[in-house]
């Protein structure tokens, strides 16, 4: 059984002297500027695919593939508002879902707090917040290896061992040295979460929900798997996160990140390894890009069909958060995998985005 939320128009008043001739309206019109929902509420403004000028006739289309596609939650945000709003496989509006390693993206946001608020610099050894010993390289090797490093894949620790998401110190061994390689390497982000708590003296999820999810509406909790922490939460929590970063890291006028120079580091190139990764966010629009678990690189866009200044927090089995801040867009897509079972970018990716441009083209 599927669910779909149709939307609904919103219609705002003007005040009389704002439409006076004497005054003219020099304001972005109020469709055209970001909406936020409320806090504590499951109120969200809507925008109908005809009012927003959409191929009507291809969102049914769009909805049967993604059905077809193992798909439990799809969410389409124009400017704030929700323009699509879709369950299925047995899922609705209440199911908390796994985010998988688009969680990273949370991770990265968490950390430019952390730095905003004075309590790391992403510059420092990680062994300033973990100790000595963390891994199994020599203390001059080990000292190397930055908190930058962490949040790009570049720390050279040794890919190949035989648990990729182990982070105990006898599963860090040395392979390159730090920002000399890339590689999607699970152990050293998931340290992330002990460098942060460390720094700011306190359990990294209670610092996440105080400085991120609480401010912005979100819900859902980190649950810890053997090595893996990984975020559930709703399809409309992975949507709030997107419009926070769609607007950079402000919340309806409210500073969650206000270094603006750590977003625009985050969601940019962050090392010429990889050009399609920034910190923990992948990108679209760049001519060439890695993809976790091979060594390679491969030439041209990582998604063609999307827009070029898309970034994404891509996970394992298909999740999605795409922002699309040319076109005021944040897509959801939580679920089952589409075909590949892939750990993040997928062919999936292109696909979606072929029968999303059918719609919104």
């Amino acid at each position: 059984m599927k669910t779909i939320f149709y939307p609904i128009l919103i219609i705002a008043l003007f005040c009389n002297s704002c439409a006076s001739n004497n005054n003219p309206i020099d304001e972005i019109p109020i469709d055209d500027a970001l909406y936020f929902p409320p806090i504590n509420s499951n109120t969200w403004e809507t925008k109908s695919i005809n009012d927003l000028g959409w191929n009507e006739s291809a969102l049914q289309p769009l909805l049967d593939y993604i059905e077809g596609k193992g798909t439990k939650a799809f969410i389409i945000l124009k400017n704030g508002r929700m323009a699509v709003e879709w369950y299925g496989n047995g899922e609705d509006a209440t199911s908390n879902l796994a985010w998988n390693s688009a969680a990273k993206t949370l991770v990265a946001f968490t950390a430019g707090i952390a730095q905003q608020e004075g309590f790391l610099n992403i510059d420092d050894a990680s062994s300033d917040y973990l100790g000595s010993g963390w891994t199994s390289l020599t203390p001059e090797q080990e000292n190397n290896i930055t908190i930058w490093n962490h949040l790009t894949m570049t720390t050279g620790l040794d890919y190949t061992v035989p648990n990729n998401n182990c982070t105990d110190p006898d599963c860090f061994t040395y392979e390159n040295e730090p920002s000399s390689f890339w590689y999607y390497h699970n152990g050293p982000y998931t340290i992330l979460h002990d460098i942060v708590a460390n720094a700011v003296n306190t359990d990294f999820g209670n610092y996440f929900e105080d400085k991120l999810k609480d401010k912005i509406g979100m819900q859902g909790a980190w649950i810890h798997f053997g090595y893996f922490k990984l975020y559930y939460s709703t399809a409309r929590s992975m949507a709030r996160f997107g419009l926070l970063n769609l607007n950079k890291g402000v919340w309806n006028g409210a500073d969650i990140l206000n270094d603006n120079n750590y977003f625009e580091a985050m969601t940019n190139t962050s090392q010429n390894l990889n050009k399609a990764y920034g910190y923990l966010w992948w990108l679209n629009g760049k001519d060439s890009y890695r993809s976790p678990g091979l060594t390679l690189e491969f030439q041209g866009k990582l998604i063609p069909n999307a827009p070029d200044d898309l970034i994404a927090g891509l996970g394992k089995d298909d999740q999605k958060l795409y922002i699309v801040p040319s076109k005021k867009l944040v897509i959801v897509r939580m679920g089952d995998d589409a075909g590949e079972a892939l750990l993040g970018p997928s062919s999936f990716d292109n696909d979606l985005w072929g029968e999303i441009n059918k719609l919104i083209d």
